[in-house]
């Protein structure tokens, strides 16, 4: 009987010594021996959800409750517009005089601001070239910051004119800018400077004003977002210390900027020196169109910044209210006009639009699906907000506010017919004064900055949008089987090394450091990355090379430049010789470029969520998918060569400049290929500080190489 006890009390210890499994272990060992299932079930949802987002998203709401757009009267009357009418008619006579310089226009906007007791000054900025420098990428917005070909007489001038606030305390300010080419003014221009005019004369007389207006005339000869981005440099970081480039005190006094200003400066109304105002709350960029082509006036939004960044949804909020509910305007965003008459996209709407049907009639509480129509218009919307927030250049002038986080957006009025007439002029003015109006009245009433409503979203209409903890369960989907994957094939990769049982104890005591070899093929790899992210540096000091002998010469230096990384650091990439073992690693190299792809996936996600999102549609499925073709050829299954099959288009498509070519067919109007367009869009990317100009070298273009070089392993 003692014996019979003895051992159930050390069988019960037993049991109890053994560590028991929790439910989360058991959750992850079931998903990582199930992982192909797991991949494409994730993989297919993440696509599921992604269409399903114009589905998913809410009508806009404003968040803060201080804002109160249309609470008050409109105080811009027909006296305004008579006088922006006024100063339309004195500034386009300017141009069919023959005497007069490109600085009369300057003149005379200065005169007009001086006339309303604003305080006037002119800020002179040199045309700034686009440069690539590796750190550019790091650093503040004015900083890299080069002019030196800059000359005496290329250099344009801004014109600024400021209304300090009764009621305030000279600590806020608000911006309107109309962009203006003084060398050639265009009627649209001139409506949009009178329609400023007329609201910041307005705005000199009012007492409820709490906020400093700044009105900036941007000189846009050398381009909009240039003018705006000089005189935002200087407002928010002003040099103090001597720099090599071309200076005022450099030319010659008696130039063409000095006198711009003799006659004010007579008045005493012109202030030489650079005058600021309080921190700026919120920005306007006034824009008019030449002509419509829609049978009512328009209003178009363009808000996309640097790096995906959007301004606060409010803010957009206010100008969709006054514009629809005050002034009639139709209001429009940027859509991919080329999915509008897409078949795939309208089947999905149909099958949307049935399955909404279908829920409502077992629940009519249940409001799913939408109409066919607007799911279309919906999702062209949504591509194209992701598109530009994913290419990481500001669609405007108001992109150079985001850099010093101040919230701008870019309104363009378009009329829908000619405003060569004056009674159609004369409306229209009306309406876009009282527009601005109605938007710088709510902007006013805020206390503190713009801070209730989101910053991470995307738009779908003008009045529904996808907020951010919507949007990031498609790319949680996509990515998930990343680290599944990569769990699995270390994991198999382990078991699966033959071993010899003489060796068995040296090999266990090393077999956990096996991935190494692996890690530092990857590592060569993602280095070769950054040497190609930066061999545009030096091919830019190459003189008198065109857009394609640039992309031949980047082309040729990258293989190049693998070739080295190969000799310095001796790493078996493309080794033939290569030992039994070595070809069976390609699992664990596998392994390990999933793992990055799914670390620079993530990271890239914090920086700019669309690059992140449009990068996983394109890699994710080639790193799942890719397995040695010799593997899949020598199984001679229909299986194995269908994937085999698909390795191989997909190694063809995720190739960069492939990628973008077929990106700029299906949203862009596409008019032929050219070599030389690569090179363009890179250019456009360093020149803008995109985060996807990294990710696309040190991310993408890595992963693809890994990938292609697994298809073609010699197992």
């Amino acid at each position: 009987m003692d014996q019979n006890r003895r051992e159930v009390m050390g069988a019960n210890e037993n049991s109890s010594a053994k560590p028991r499994v929790r439910p989360i272990v058991r959750l992850g060992i079931f998903l990582i021996s199930h992982s192909n299932i797991v991949s494409l079930v994730c993989f297919l949802a993440g696509v599921v959800a992604l269409l399903l987002l114009p589905v998913l998203a809410k009508n806009t709401y404003i968040s803060e409750n201080a804002l109160m757009p249309g609470s008050a009267y409109n105080m811009l009357s027909t006296h305004h517009v008579s006088d922006a009418n006024k100063f339309i008619k004195d500034l386009t006579d300017l141009e069919f005089t023959s005497m007069a310089s490109p600085i009369e226009s300057q003149k005379l906007i200065a005169q007009y601001m001086s006339a309303l007791d604003a305080e006037v000054t002119f800020h002179k900025f040199y045309p700034q070239f686009s440069q690539f420098h590796p750190l550019h990428f790091f650093t503040s917005p004015d900083s890299g910051i080069i002019s030196k070909n800059g000359t005496c007489s290329s250099f344009g001038v801004n014109t600024i004119g400021i209304i300090r606030a009764p009621r305030g305390d000279g600590k806020e300010a608000i911006v309107l800018v109309t962009p203006y080419n003084r060398s050639k003014v265009g009627l649209g221009e001139a409506v949009s400077l009178g329609i400023a005019y007329s609201v910041f004369s307005l705005l000199s007389r009012v007492t409820w004003l709490a906020k400093d207006i700044i009105w900036l005339v941007a000189d846009s000869q050398y381009g909009e977002y240039s003018a705006v981005a000089a005189w935002l440099r200087e407002y928010q970081a002003p040099v103090f210390h001597k720099v090599d480039v071309v200076t005022s005190e450099a030319c010659n006094e008696s130039s063409t900027f000095n006198e711009l200003g003799q006659g004010l400066y007579l008045d005493g109304k012109l202030n030489g020196d650079f005058r600021r105002a309080g921190t700026m709350a919120a920005a306007l960029v006034i824009k008019v169109a030449e002509q419509g082509d829609r049978y009512e006036d328009s209003l178009n939004i363009y808000a996309e910044a640097t790096n995906g960044q959007m301004p606060n949804l409010d803010l957009i909020n206010i100008v969709n209210y006054m514009a629809v509910h005050k002034q009639g305007l139709r209001i429009e965003v940027k859509k991919m006009w080329s999915l509008l008459d897409s078949w795939w996209l309208n089947t999905f709407g149909v099958i949307f639009e049935s399955l909404g049907k279908i829920a409502r009639s077992l629940n009519p509480q249940w409001k799913f699906g939408i109409p066919a129509s607007e799911y279309v218009e919906g999702a062209a919307t949504l591509a194209s907000s992701l598109y530009y927030q994913g290419l990481g250049v500001p669609t405007g002038p108001h992109g150079a506010f985001r850099d010093y986080q101040v919230d701008a957006i870019t309104l363009e009025i378009s009329p829908k017919v000619s405003l060569t007439k004056l009674y159609r002029r004369n409306e229209f003015i009306l309406r876009g004064g009282r527009l601005i109006e109605g938007v710088i009245r709510s902007i006013n009433n805020l206390l503190e900055k713009f801070h209730q409503s989101f910053f991470l979203y995307l738009l779908t209409s003008p009045g529904k949008f996808v907020s951010v903890g919507v949007y990031m369960i498609p790319f949680a989907l996509l990515v998930a089987p990343l680290p599944i994957v990569a769990a699995y094939l270390h994991a198999n990769a382990s078991n699966s090394n033959p071993q010899n049982p003489s060796t068995l104890e040296v090999d266990g005591s090393h077999k956990s450091w096996e991935w190494l070899n692996s890690a530092r093929k990857v590592l060569v790899i993602h280095l070769w990355g950054v040497v190609v992210s930066l061999l545009p540096f030096f091919l830019r000091q190459l003189p008198n090379t065109t857009l394609t002998m640039n992309f031949v010469l980047w082309g040729f230096l990258s293989i190049l430049s693998l070739l080295i990384l190969y000799l310095i650091l001796g790493c078996p990439i493309a080794e033939a010789s290569a030992s039994q073992l070595e070809k069976n690693k390609w699992a664990s190299l596998k392994s390990v470029t999933i793992s990055t792809a799914f670390i620079g996936l993530s990271l890239m996600s914090v920086i700019n969520f669309a690059t992140a999102e449009i990068g996983a549609l394109l890699i994710v499925p080639i790193c799942l998918l890719a397995r040695p073709l010799k593997l899949d050829i020598q199984a001679r299954s229909w299986r194995t060569l269908l994937r085999a099959s698909f390795n191989i288009a997909l190694g063809f498509v995720v190739f960069p400049p492939v990628a973008f070519v077929l990106l700029k067919v299906a949203f862009e109007d596409f008019y032929g290929i050219n070599v030389g367009d690569y090179w363009k869009w890179v250019e456009s990317l360093w020149a803008w500080n995109s985060a996807t100009y990294l990710y696309v070298g040190v991310v993408h273009l890595p992963c693809w190489a890994l990938c292609i070089y697994i298809l073609f392993h010699p197992c």
